[in-house]
């Protein structure tokens, strides 16, 4: 996650993004952005909040050699511009570059705004970065005016200033694996054209990525085998204990998991053999130990919905903090008379 509150904007510049499949152009600025304070004030918070909660990070990637990632070599020249005039001519060939990532009729036209950031803070780290946004949706607004001494409204277009619809921040520090990157997309029609096609980058090999890997796996199976087989209170349960797993261990060791969370070999086996599927059908393979990055398994517990919605409109909301009351208090049976499953609840006082 990045910090904001030392953050200020040293370079902006909009240019609009066409689609190569419909042949529309692209149309470009010649001049960076001088704001108005009110503007200014209202901007840098708009083009940073989505990153200040976003825990997985990503690296660039490449097929032959990452060197070769196109914004990878855009970016490092645009922290290297000298000029604004550098900075301008680049930012042109990152819209140019995008216009060629747009491969069908359902690619969106937009406005795209090429930023340098100062004073970012990360991992106690302080330093700039470059942030690349598309605009896609734009929204209905009144605007009143005066006219002929009397005062008329008529409807505009203009950007949302609630949430970005496509945007990355690449800064200017880097690991092992290269530059730190993060990303969103919360106009996702099209899962590869941002993330794979455009910016071409992968998670990053570290203990977020392995942490969300794993809290998928376990999510996915819970629903696709445990509650398919043996119903939603047995994948609660598996959920509950997951998430308690996690945050009672530093180190996450797949075979010692397998052993707390399974009294049932049969389980284990349903368990390792759709990890496998797991694996190929997402085209990696998950660590047997990795540390355990305690944000994303905060992050990931807020998503998990432990309720039990039954037919007859009766939901059962259980604990996830509890992995085991489920098990010691509810019950689950069949009455032959009503032709019917039931729940029985075992408590001591209504709270």
């Amino acid at each position: 996650m990045i910090s904001r509150k030392n953050a200020s904007i040293s370079k902006f510049i909009i240019h609009k993004v066409g689609n190569k499949f419909n042949d529309t152009k692209n149309a470009f600025s010649e001049k960076l952005v001088d704001f108005d304070e009110a503007s200014y004030d209202l901007m840098l918070p708009f083009l940073l909040k989505p990153f200040g909660s976003l825990v997985q990070s990503h690296r660039f990637n490449h097929h032959a050699n990452v060197a070769l990632n196109e914004i990878n070599s855009y970016a490092a020249q645009l922290f290297d511009a000298d000029s604004d005039a550098s900075f301008i001519e680049v930012s042109k060939h990152i819209v140019m570059h995008l216009y060629e990532q747009s491969s069908s009729a359902q690619i969106k036209t937009g406005d795209v705004l090429i930023v340098q950031f100062e004073g970012i803070e990360f991992r106690d780290m302080t330093t700039n970065a470059i942030g690349i946004f598309k605009i896609e949706s734009k929204v209905n607004f009144f605007q009143t005016y005066l006219e002929n001494n009397s005062y008329d409204v008529l409807v505009q277009k203009g950007i949302n200033s609630k949430k970005v619809d496509k945007g990355c921040l690449i800064l200017n520090q880097s690991d092992a694996e290269g530059n730190i990157i993060f990303t969103v997309d919360n106009n996702s029609y099209d899962a590869q054209y941002w993330i794979n096609h455009f910016l071409n980058i992968k998670y990053a090999d570290d203990a977020n990525n392995h942490t969300q890997q794993y809290i998928e796996l376990c999510k996915d199976f819970s629903t696709e085998i445990l509650k398919t087989s043996y119903g939603a209170q047995e994948q609660n349960i598996f959920l509950a204990k997951t998430i308690d797993f996690f945050k009672e261990n530093e180190i996450v060791n797949v075979a010692r998991f397998k052993d707390e969370l399974f009294e049932d070999e049969k389980h284990i086996r349903e368990f390792e053999n759709y990890k496998k599927e797991f694996e190929g059908e997402q085209n990696l393979v998950i660590r047997n130990q990795f540390d355990v990055a305690e944000a994303v398994v905060t992050k990931e517990k807020r998503k998990i919905k432990t309720d039990i919605k039954l037919d007859t409109n009766i939901q059962i909301k259980l604990d996830i903090d509890a992995p085991d009351a489920s098990s010691e208090y509810l019950e689950r049976g069949y009455d032959d008379e009503k032709k019917m499953h039931y729940y029985k609840v075992f408590f001591n006082a209504e709270a």
